[in-house]
């Protein structure tokens, strides 16, 4: 058999493992009404997002629909989420400099509510902190987060539509090339 046989065999085996792979996961898929329910949840995260009420720092419920119509920049961390720690003080500083153009940053803190205070007191963080625990996943989860890691920040024009989802750290130059356009 010569090379570009051999090159050609193996290339019709991985075509037929992805068919098969391709084809495996739709019928899983269709006989899974619990997939069709997250397909369903993940089309609509903003509103999913938007219709969520979660306690802020004081306790009291906040409605996260109230700031619909900004720019808005959500994400959501922990206290012992070293990655997540890092990046709130650009996440300040965006805060500071874009506030006056109607950009809003929203933090769930995926963590008790003693803890979420005592660290943005610390830090000074100068955006609204609610607090959530499996709620909050959820909400993320409806936002593109499928791993269920930390932190992860979704970025919603003043439509209502998220234009972008990071899971990770977002350095402050990428996040703000990514809500300059939307201000």
């Amino acid at each position: 058999m010569t090379k570009s046989q051999q090159m050609l065999m193996y290339m019709g085996v991985a075509i037929l493992a992805v068919a098969a792979g391709l084809l495996l996961r739709a019928q899983l898929t269709s006989d899974n009404p619990q997939a069709e329910m997250r397909t369903s949840v993940a089309n609509s995260g903003a509103e999913t997002i938007f219709a969520a009420s979660l306690p802020d720092l004081q306790g009291k419920h906040q409605s996260i629909s109230q700031w619909r119509g900004n720019v808005m920049v959500v994400n959501f961390w922990a206290t012992w989420c070293e990655p997540c720690r890092d990046e709130i003080p650009e996440f300040i500083e965006l805060q500071e400099k874009f506030s006056d153009k109607g950009l809003v940053f929203i933090g769930i803190a995926v963590d008790q509510q003693e803890r979420a205070a005592a660290f943005s007191k610390e830090i000074g963080i100068n955006y609204p902190v609610l607090v959530g625990d499996l709620k909050a996943m959820e909400l993320a989860g409806a936002a593109g987060n499928r791993q269920g890691a930390l932190p992860f920040t979704i970025v919603i024009d003043r439509s209502g539509n998220i234009t972008g989802t990071k899971l990770g750290r977002l350095s402050q130059s990428k996040l703000e090339s990514m809500i300059k356009p939307l201000l």
